[in-house]
């Protein structure tokens, strides 16, 4: 088949999570014979209105296209807005010599819908992978009330995006519970998890984190990701101020998002000599600092209402990392990491549970072994690429025979 996948973000330049799923869901599905191109967000100085180049045997498509990040809430709205008219523009002409078979297309954002349309029309069997409830998510979090014109502006971005898909993959049983619940008029739902290629990695360059901070001897605890509203960073900074009396640990954050300003100032407002805050890194730096630290961390608001999987888990679990970690009531992040033996994940608002389970780490070197070895296997069982391509393409081939 020849197959289209739409991302708002990409390798090499990007150091999202859900970049590299897609680099890795590119490479099984051409290693499987599939023609891919990877269509996303170029720079707005790029000269043509479509560069395309190549990674690894992927073809890359790039739009000219306004940045989305770090360019404040409104901007970026309107910049997303933009991105199918953009893409549009850039690929039509192409699109229209050879169709595509099957779209693939990542949410957020929310505003690949009418592209997604567009290449629908064509003949291709549009398949959203869906990773949150946007809007709805800062909606929860009292960021904007939600008969306000900006929610029903993207509530209409939101549900035409839901329209145009043949098959709507949630990334847990809880989300489908969900869904189903907010959205009871798209039948056609599934469960698709996170997924990364499993295999054990090769001895990477030191990155020298421990060396560079003064960390030799300490267990570190490393969160890697986005720095925003949804990840509630100031639990994961109560937990680091009551570690400040315990020399063992170390809080290293790395990641980017509209909360980094306000974390890099509690980090001096309160004096936590206990945390280090850097920078996203490249996807390589990453990994590398992966295989230096200890524990792997993550946090989500107790506001949500849906029942995310952080894509970073997956990072740390190819690291065979243990997982510690602390979310919104009846996520069912909590039954799969713990029934698997791979963390210990706690109901965010517990805080002397969190605590105890990071203490547990702390003092207790074979608990991490073990459950990182635990951390690993449950990534081989349920959150392989090869796995989740057999997913899509068996909604394919149902969708097709259907129709």
């Amino acid at each position: 088949m020849r197959i289209v996948l739409l991302v708002d973000d990409f390798l090499p330049e990007s150091t999202k999570i859900h970049a590299k799923m897609f680099y890795d869901l590119a490479l099984e599905l051409i290693g499987r014979g599939h023609q891919v191109v990877v269509i996303t967000p170029g720079s707005w100085n790029q000269k043509q209105n479509l560069i395309v180049d190549c990674l690894d045997g992927i073809e890359i498509w790039r739009f000219k296209s306004k940045p989305t990040r770090g360019v404040g809430k409104v901007r970026r709205a309107i910049n997303e807005t933009m991105l199918s008219w953009r893409a549009y523009r850039a690929i039509a002409s192409r699109v229209r010599l050879q169709a595509f078979d099957l779209c693939v297309n990542y949410s957020p954002t929310i505003f690949y819908g009418p592209l997604a349309y567009y290449l629908k029309q064509l003949g291709a069997y549009n398949y959203l992978v869906l990773r949150d409830f946007f809007p709805q998510w800062v909606i929860d979090q009292g960021m904007i009330k939600s008969n306000s014109m900006i929610a029903k502006y993207f509530r209409y971005f939101e549900h035409f995006n839901y329209k145009v898909s043949d098959c709507v993959a949630v990334q847990s049983k809880a989300n489908l519970k969900i869904f189903h619940d907010m959205y009871k008029s798209h039948d056609n739902v599934k469960v698709l998890m996170n997924w990364a290629e499993v295999k054990q990695s090769e001895a990477a360059v030191n990155a020298g984190i421990r060396k560079k901070f003064s960390l030799n001897g300490k267990v570190i605890f490393f969160y890697g990701g986005n720095i925003g509203h949804a990840q509630d960073m100031s639990n994961i900074l109560r937990l680091a101020k009551r570690f400040l009396p315990i020399k063992e640990a170390h809080f290293l954050l790395v990641g980017q998002g509209d909360e980094f300003t306000l974390v890099s100032n509690t980090i001096k407002n309160w004096r936590l000599q206990n945390t280090t805050l850097l920078p996203s890194v490249s996807q390589d730096d990453y990994k590398n600092i992966l295989q230096e630290v200890d524990v792997g961390l993550f946090s989500l608001s107790s506001k949500h209402r849906a029942h995310n999987f952080p894509g970073k888990l997956l990072g740390y679990m190819a690291e065979s990392l243990p997982i510690l970690g602390s979310v919104n009531t009846g996520n069912d992040v909590i039954e799969v990491l713990n029934d698997g033996n791979a963390g210990l994940v706690t109901v965010n608002g517990f805080d002397d549970d969190f605590f105890s389970n990071a203490m547990a780490f702390v003092h207790d070197d074979i608990l991490r072994e073990k459950m990182g070895r635990a951390s690993f296997e449950l990534l081989k069982r349920q959150f392989s690429v090869s796995a989740a391509v057999d997913e899509i393409l068996d909604q394919v081939t149902i969708g097709k025979e259907y129709k």
